[in-house]
């Protein structure tokens, strides 16, 4: 989350040379924030419980793998259009930063919620 805010904030802060590709970059960034934010609130209250019908760690896996391709495809236009711009590249570098933290929580995502559950069952 704190990767995700500095990328926004220091492309926010920066004099933009294309809008649509760091107006992309600001949408995703905060879309993913909220996501992750939304995340936290259901494990923190536990609210998962109560809401049986939906598929937790499958809408978690979901969003993480969608959000982390938006990123990554942010961060590359970003990084492509920042003409050397000290902001535009520091948010372009701490966008492919929150890419990979993503793709590590992803991947520990899923190996919790289903490398453990399948081999718990034959034990």
């Amino acid at each position: 989350q704190i990767t995700l805010l500095i990328g926004f904030i220091s492309v926010n802060n920066s004099p933009w040379t294309d809008y649509s590709a760091y107006s992309f970059f600001q949408i995703v960034t905060m879309c993913d924030l909220v996501m992750i934010l939304f995340f936290y609130i259901m494990h923190i209250f536990r609210v998962y419980r109560k809401l049986t019908c939906v598929s937790w760690p499958l809408a978690e896996f979901l969003h993480y793998l969608i959000g982390t391709i938006l990123l990554l495809i942010g961060s590359i236009v970003a990084a492509s259009k920042s003409y050397n711009i000290t902001g535009l590249v520091a948010g372009a570098t701490f966008g492919f930063l929150a890419t990979i933290l993503c793709v590590i929580s992803m991947w520990s995502s899923y190996k919790v919620s289903c490398i453990t559950q399948s081999t718990s069952k034959y034990r």
